[in-house]
């Protein structure tokens, strides 16, 4: 070989052979493309460069038609469809299709990381790997999204990324055929089907899917919160509860209804509103099949069916079903009034007792009947209004059958059979099944008259009394009697009278089992069988069982009516209760 390189010391047959290898040590590149300028060291390399612009691909496979701009990459092809691998690994037998992957994969066994950074001095295996992580030093993104414009350190990620246009999904599960941008996205789903978790935690033996699962949960044990809010200092164990935090400084509800417009901060918030528009129950109850639109709603209602009572009262031992119905219960201890009226200032326990209050203020009365127009301020009060319309009394005292439309009225009438009589003057020490008896008779002994009618000045001691009196003036008859048509001014009379038409006598007898219409009559004639003459002359020491029968008595003596003495035995009083 007479051509010898004086750099190298290699030699060649031929000269022309030597020349074009000198250009290694010289740089000479002589041959230069006319489209972008860029030189090569030999003329066939330029003639393959020049492909790159004219898009000229004269190498195609015969087998798939795949076209390429030099032969030899079309012979490493073809060894996809051959199968075809020359190349072995020495120490593993591992057989590759190119001879550079043979040589990157023999620094696997050799741990050869020949390519280094000279920013940061972190070594390599490959010359691309060492491009690509150069980029983190200059931010340098060539690669970039045409729809959005988004930038990319590498091509495989911005080929990943333009599947949010395209909407393709080329990764599919064999088990439900469910489509995946991602392949790590399949991989994740997959255990799904397969029920595996290999990433546990070594403190509590916990088992999770993805390993960031694992990483998140391990804070649990270490209380690390590494995402802090700049604007509180409050710090969360995931970035994306920091995301969400976020919004309730800046106001921000991305999320929003496409029936109503409503915005909400989070997404959750939203899947749950729209469950109003579509009507959706997606949680039933396994005992009743009742549906719910919020789990939470199922786990309170499942309550019903086991009496589990998991919240209790630490003062009194109370349980309650729900949270928030132990917070309000602990006012009862505390005396907490959390809500005030901004008229008043008045205090209250319950934010729906306020509401309640201050239709006062403003005089509105929500509820209406719709029989008679009749406002309320409170639902609870229009529901027992429409009693006087259906008739309804859904409140049965089990002693005599007698039926209420208010429970407060069963309860202060089972006193009369109980004989109970829990509210007592501190003057006399009468007692009196209801408190509004005792407030009326403690008037006479302070001789309160406090409601004073408008039109004639009379004083009365309690308002009921008033409202009965005002209709002589108004001549209003408020109460009908659906049978006849009779009018009356209070309802105590319209009760008495109906029993005309019903034949309803209440009031029995206890020595003989009469029953009479009216409690007065029960008492006149209970003094039958006592052999009681309450009404006595003083004049004559007679007496008698009615006032009548004493009035005509009387003008024997004077010829003239005059009121009589009534002395009340302890027989009339047991036989009115």
């Amino acid at each position: 070989m007479p051509f010898t390189c004086l750099d190298c010391g290699k030699r060649f047959t031929r000269s022309s052979t030597l020349q074009r290898h000198q250009r290694v040590h010289t740089g000479e590149r002589p041959f230069t493309c006319s489209e972008c300028g860029k030189g090569f060291a030999r003329s066939f390399q330029l003639t393959e460069h020049q492909r790159v612009h004219t898009g000229e691909k004269p190498f195609s496979c015969f087998q798939c038609g795949k076209g390429f701009t030099q032969s030899s990459n079309l012979k490493v092809h073809q060894r996809i469809h051959t199968g075809e691998r020359p190349f072995t690994c020495s120490e593993c037998g591992k057989g590759f299709a190119r001879s550079s992957q043979l040589t990157e994969h023999q620094q696997v066994h050799t741990g050869e990381r020949p390519f280094t950074c000279s920013e940061c001095g972190k070594g390599f295996a490959r010359s691309f790997q060492l491009t690509e992580h150069q980029r983190v030093h200059t931010g340098e993104k060539p690669f970039s999204c045409f729809q959005c414009g988004k930038g990319f350190t590498q091509s495989s990620h911005l080929k990943v990324h333009q599947r949010i246009h395209t909407g393709e999904k080329p990764f599919s599960c064999s088990e439900c055929g469910q489509g995946f941008a991602y392949s790590y996205s399949l991989v994740k789903h997959s255990r799904v089907h397969s029920g595996e978790k290999p990433f546990s935690c070594f403190q509590c033996g916990k088992e999770f899917t993805q390993s960031s699962n694992l990483k998140v949960h391990q804070r649990i044990h270490t209380g690390e919160r590494p995402f802090t809010s700049s604007e509180c200092g409050k710090g969360f164990a995931r970035s994306s509860q920091l995301t969400e935090h976020q919004r309730v400084h800046s106001g921000e509800k991305p999320f929003t209804c496409s029936e109503c417009g409503k915005g909400f901060a989070y997404s959750y918030s939203l899947v749950k509103h729209s469950r109003i528009h579509t009507g959706e129950k997606p949680f039933s109850c396994s005992e009743c099949g009742k549906g719910f639109a919020y789990s939470y709603s199922l786990v309170k209602h499942s309550r019903i069916h086991t009496g589990e009572k998991p919240f209790s009262c630490f003062q009194c031992g109370k349980g309650f079903t729900q949270s928030s119905h132990l917070k309000v219960h602990q006012r009862i201890h505390t005396g907490a009034k959390p809500f005030s009226c901004s008229e008043c200032g008045k205090g209250f326990a319950y934010s729906y007792s306020l509401v309640k209050h201050s239709r006062i203020h403003t005089g509105e009365k929500p509820f209406t009947c719709s029989e008679c127009g009749k406002g309320f301020t409170q639902s609870s009060n229009l529901k027992v209004h429409q009693r006087v319309h259906t008739g309804e009394r859904p409140f049965t005292s089990s002693e005599c059958g007698k039926g209420f439309a208010r429970s407060s009225q069963l309860t202060e009438h089972q006193r009369v059979h109980t004989g109970e009589k829990p509210f007592t003057c501190s003057e006399c020490g009468k007692g009196f099944t209801q408190s509004s008896n005792l407030v009326r008779h403690y008037q006479i002994h302070t001789g309160e008259k406090p409601f004073k009618c408008s039109e004639c000045g009379k004083g009365f001691a309690d308002s009921y009394s008033l409202v009965k009196h005002s209709r002589i003036h108004t001549g209003e008859k408020p109460f009908t009697c659906s049978e006849c048509g009779k009018g009356f001014t209070d309802s105590d009379t319209f009760v008495k009278h109906s029993r005309i038409h019903t034949g309803e006598k209440p009031f029995t007898c206890s020595e003989c089992g009469k029953g009479f219409t009216q409690s007065s009559n029960l008492v006149r004639h209970s003094r039958i069988h006592t052999g009681e003459k309450p009404f006595t002359c003083s004049d004559c020491g007679k007496g008698f069982t009615q006032s009548s029968g004493f009035k005509v008595h009387q003008r024997v003596h004077t010829g003239r009516c005059q009121s009589p003495v009534l002395i009340v035995g302890m027989n009339s009083l047991r036989h009115l209760n």
